[in-house]
């Protein structure tokens, strides 16, 4: 198995998991909020399917976004999440199946990344200065799928205080 093909797989286990996960959300749940400025399901989806893009896409390869137009605009990171009440979010099967038609596209994007390709130069958001935690691409890579697996726990706490059931 290659390198590529590793992260690919590792990427896509870590989507099933989200996917399951995300399953039984219906109506409310979907901007359920357990506290003031928290991610609610809604935005963490969305969000992860704006890093997907930027990590893999933009970033390692160099691409444009593959977003429909203003998507990741709703998904900012480094504050507090607005809540539906305040925010006019995307419809979410507009999210849902936004994030659906990214992840293909991601996995083959990775798999058709080289040795070479992973191993040159990661760099920050400006495209020019290097990452500021991971110095080649194949880390940018492997943030991206623990990057999701980080934000699926949330979603796995916030079924839980929906009263949902433990899954596993």
């Amino acid at each position: 198995m290659t390198q590529s093909e590793l992260l690919a797989e590792q990427f896509d286990g870590t989507r099933q998991w989200t996917t399951i996960l995300i399953a039984d959300l219906k109506g409310d749940d979907w901007t359920f909020q357990p506290g003031e400025g928290l991610a609610h399901p809604l935005w963490l989806c969305g969000h992860l399917t704006s890093a997907q893009d930027s990590l893999v896409s933009v970033r390692c390869l160099g691409r444009p976004s593959t977003l429909p137009m203003g998507f990741a605009a709703h998904f900012p990171i480094g504050g507090p999440v607005k809540s539906a009440r305040e925010h006019d979010y995307p419809p979410v099967d507009t999210v849902l199946s936004t994030m659906k038609e990214t992840h293909p596209r991601t996995l083959e994007a990775i798999r058709g990344m080289s040795d070479s390709l992973l191993a040159e130069a990661a760099f920050g958001a400006d495209g020019k200065t290097p990452h500021p935690y991971y110095r080649d691409k194949r880390g940018v890579i492997s943030h991206a799928s623990r990057h999701e697996a980080f934000h699926a726990g949330q979603i796995a706490m916030i079924r839980r205080l929906l009263g949902k059931p433990f899954l596993r």
